[in-house]
């Protein structure tokens, strides 16, 4: 993961038709993330707001 992602922890993974995802779009806040879903959904498709913490980061 990149320093710009690591900035956007929160993203939208789009679950595709094979059982695999995709991620869509990275966002800072989860309110961002969470507005931009349900303008998502309304097109069609399952889409899925989640924290993607980079690996090696420490909380404390």
């Amino acid at each position: 993961m990149n320093y710009r992602d690591e900035l956007r922890p929160w993203a939208i993974f789009q679950r595709l038709p094979n059982g695999q995802s995709a991620c869509v779009y990275r966002f800072r806040t989860r309110t961002d993330a969470d507005a931009y879903t349900s303008i998502l959904r309304q097109g069609g498709g399952i889409f899925e707001v989640v924290f993607d913490q980079p690996q090696g980061v420490t909380q404390g």
